[in-house]
């Protein structure tokens, strides 16, 4: 067994250290959701140049999903194996880099492959930023820090929805990819400086010897029986891609919404779902600061939060489709952007609670592939698909569902999650050498 003496109160390494590589995590989270997400308020300038259709505009998003659906896991296996800064650094320093290129593309494939580089670069940046936080950290805040790092998430997002309209308006499309990739070459290069811990060795108990424990290391079979054997995992797997196909939907899709249903100039409509967006910001925390409260009446409280939430999250935004418009339909959608990232944090947790601490990275790639390839990367393109057949309003309406299926897997999932924590390892952690 490895033995830590570095931590005090919980802390790896001291408050001081772990905050600003907390503060790099979150600014480097923020940068890609805005490099991410900034063409959802180009659309009507790519249609008007390129002459692209709906469905076109929502692959423009999808295939940045679908790259890392592909390269999640295999860069995760590299951060848990090799080194956290140097993996995420590098990851950094190449999705800024793919922004910057779409600001050269000259027609719609250019575009696509430029924006595929960009997820690329993004694969395993959310699986490796867990990962240090679940070390940095003490595990009873584990759920709020993540809620609070996935705050940079609506952030972003709505940053990168509102600048590209502005810049947009003001300044051209291109320079729209431009300018906003240049932050994010910056902070990459700050994050080769900061202090990694030690990569965690795999290895299991066995049984005891004349009361001296044995532990040999774990070859492949045993890493996926990790994974298979963990039902609460697998289901918040699940869980976690329903409410993703929703989410990514409104994320691409609000401010056409709102361009097409009130008429409004592509700036304003931006705006608007900026706002939406960025409430998210109080839902994230708030989710994990709620679960974290529960947790310690309720065992199985962060996946049973999930799931309530995921079903609060349905209802709001089935209603406000269905039966309103104007000033009250855009409240909903504000209540909305709060509550549809409050499962998150509590998730992503779980993700990290019920696997052997080698395997933290690795497993929350498994849960961005699930949730990226069943949920992320189908959502847009879907919703593109039914609006260029009927109308938008009927696409998100129907996309509002998903967030149910969610719900009752996060429920289910509960049903295991004491068992599976039970069997984890207790492995510390230490770490690395200067």
């Amino acid at each position: 067994m490895q033995k830590n003496n570095s931590r005090s109160e919980g802390y790896l390494l001291s408050k001081r250290q772990s905050y600003y590589i907390f503060s790099l995590l979150f600014l480097l989270y923020m940068f890609d959701y805005i490099d991410r997400l900034v063409v959802v308020s180009l659309f009507p300038y790519l249609k008007k140049d390129w002459g692209l259709t709906d469905t076109q505009c929502g692959l423009l998003v999808s295939t940045v999903y679908w790259s890392i659906v592909f390269f999640s896991f295999p860069v995760s296996i590299l951060i848990d194996r090799w080194s956290r800064k140097r993996s995420i650094g590098l990851m950094a320093f190449l999705w800024s880099l793919a922004t910057a290129a779409c600001a050269f593309a000259q027609n719609f494939t250019h575009l696509c492959v430029a924006r595929s580089v960009i997820g690329i670069g993004e694969a395993g940046y959310a699986p490796g930023g867990t990962a240090m936080i679940s070390v940095l950290f003490p595990e009873k805040k584990r759920a709020m820090l993540i809620g609070i790092w996935n705050s940079s998430i609506p952030l972003g997002s709505a940053l990168g929805v509102a600048l590209g309209g502005y810049i947009a308006v003001h300044y051209g499309w291109r320079q729209a990819f431009g300018l906003v990739a240049l932050p994010g070459l910056f902070v990459a290069l700050l994050f080769f400086f900061i202090r990694d811990y030690k990569t965690v060795e795999l290895i299991k108990s066995q049984e005891s010897i004349a009361d001296c424990p044995v532990t040999s290391k774990m070859n492949f079979r045993d890493i996926l029986r990790e994974f298979s054997r963990t039902p609460s995992l697998l289901f918040t797997f699940i869980g976690f891609a329903g409410n993703t196909f929703l989410t990514t939907s409104i994320l691409s899709w609000l401010p056409t919404f709102l361009n097409r249903s009130e008429n409004l100039s592509m700036e304003k409509a931006s705006f608007k779902g900026s706002l939406v967006m960025l409430l998210a910001i109080v839902g994230s925390p708030l989710g994990g600061f709620l679960a974290d409260k529960w947790l310690k009446k309720k065992a199985n409280a962060r996946l049973s939060f999930s799931a309530l939430s995921s079903i609060i999250t349905a209802v709001i935004f089935i209603s406000a489709f269905r039966f309103f418009s104007g000033n009250i339909q855009y409240c909903f959608f504000l209540l909305g952007g709060i509550s549809a990232i409050a499962f998150a944090s509590s998730a992503i947790a779980v993700t990290q609670d019920v696997v052997h601490p080698g395997l933290r990275a690795t497993s929350y790639s498994i849960c961005v592939i699930f949730q990226n390839l069943l949920g992320s990367s189908l959502g847009p393109i879907f919703t593109g698909f039914i609006s260029d057949r009927f109308d938008i309003k009927t696409a998100l309406t129907l996309v509002s569902f998903s967030p149910i299926l969610a719900g009752v897997f996060f429920y289910v999932g509960s049903r295991f999650y004491e068992r599976d924590l039970a069997k984890v390892e207790k492995i510390s952690v230490c770490l690395e050498e200067r």
